[in-house]
């Protein structure tokens, strides 16, 4: 570790826990990790921030990679991590020129880093550094993904408790915090395809891959300055409707012949009875008090609808196996 990193008094900053034992980093990890940073006008934040950092791998001995992505800030955060990355050793700072998003944040950090875990922390230091090596401990312990559960009083709590069980209901993850501090894989992020805002449900297409999760407890403080980034009720319904895509992905992205093909066939079966139904009541003279015509049309619906859900199923069952086999190709890819 270089003296470059000694860090300097900041006002305001949190303590390290003096009670706990200090988290048992394996040497080999203390070096293999990178610390992915997202930041959206976070100025405010950024001295303290890299103070804070320089501290905590001072005090247990780390050296691993710091990577900033300044996501189209407007107010000079990325010129304020330039000048306090200046003299530091393994540290990047990445800029988006308009801003896209958290999600778009991670995948440019994780395409950057060169080690093999990552630990996504928030600008704002509503979390502690102390926290990344117990998340590294944690790692050790032969995890591939580790999530922080957020404990104590904070802002959103009933929101992010409501959203959080129907998380778990739905996709029944083992962990009980989706979103917060985490640690990783690196190989994790490139390996799945996150859309805009999905990083929310990173954990979850993670888990349902194969790989395996856990959590710890961790303390959120309030934020110290500028503003928060994701308030307002519209994030929620962009949440739950999120929520509902995600969910309709894991379960009939690799057999959409279940459901789309699955109801076509029904309605074609039901068409086909209606019909015969038709027919009956027209043989045997047997008038309808709405008459027959009404009857017809709900079978050309019934018929028009099944056979358009049936071959969208079918369509869509081929484009799964090509998803599939590109998979297989970037697998094999990145083992050669």
């Amino acid at each position: 570790m270089s003296t470059a990193l000694a860090p300097d008094p900041v006002p305001g900053a949190l303590p390290a826990p003096a009670a706990a034992a200090p988290p048992v980093v394996p040497e080999a990890l203390r070096r293999d990790f990178a610390v992915l940073v997202p930041a959206f006008n976070e100025i405010e934040n950024i001295q303290a921030l890299f103070a804070e950092l320089r501290a905590t791998f001072q005090r247990h001995g780390l050296s691993g990679e710091i990577i900033l992505v300044d996501d189209g800030s407007t107010d000079g955060t990325y010129d304020a991590a330039l000048r306090e990355a200046a003299g530091m050793e393994r540290v990047k700072v990445l800029r988006h020129r308009r801003n896209q998003g958290k999600t778009e944040a991670m995948v440019t950090g994780a395409e950057a880093a060169e080690s093999e875990y990552v630990v996504l922390f928030d600008a704002d230091l509503q979390h502690s550094p102390e926290e990344i090596p117990r998340f590294l401990a944690k790692l050790a312990e032969g995890w591939d993904i580790v999530t922080g559960r957020k404990v104590g009083a904070y802002e959103k709590r009933a929101v992010s408790s409501v959203y959080n069980r129907l998380s778990q209901s739905l996709f029944e993850v083992p962990v009980r915090d989706l979103n917060s501090m985490k640690a990783f894989r690196t190989e994790i992020l490139r390996e799945i395809p996150l859309r805009h805002d999905w990083h929310r449900f990173f954990v979850v297409l993670a888990h349902a891959r194969g790989y395996s999760v856990s959590e710890i407890d961790i303390t959120l403080y309030p934020r110290r300055a500028g503003e928060a980034k994701y308030s307002g009720r519209s994030r929620v319904l962009v949440g739950v409707g999120d929520l509902v895509v995600v969910w309709f992905y894991l379960k009939f992205s690799e057999k959409p012949m279940q459901f789309f093909g699955g109801g076509g066939l029904a309605l074609i079966v039901l068409g086909v009875l209606v019909g015969l139904l038709t027919v009956v009541l027209r043989v045997g003279e047997w008038m309808p008090p709405f008459g027959y015509r009404p009857l017809l049309t709900l079978v050309v619906l019934l018929e028009t609808v099944g056979v358009v859900l049936f071959g969208f199923g079918f369509m869509a069952e081929l484009i799964a196996t090509l998803r599939a086999e590109l998979d297989d190709l970037r697998r094999i890819g990145r083992r050669s």
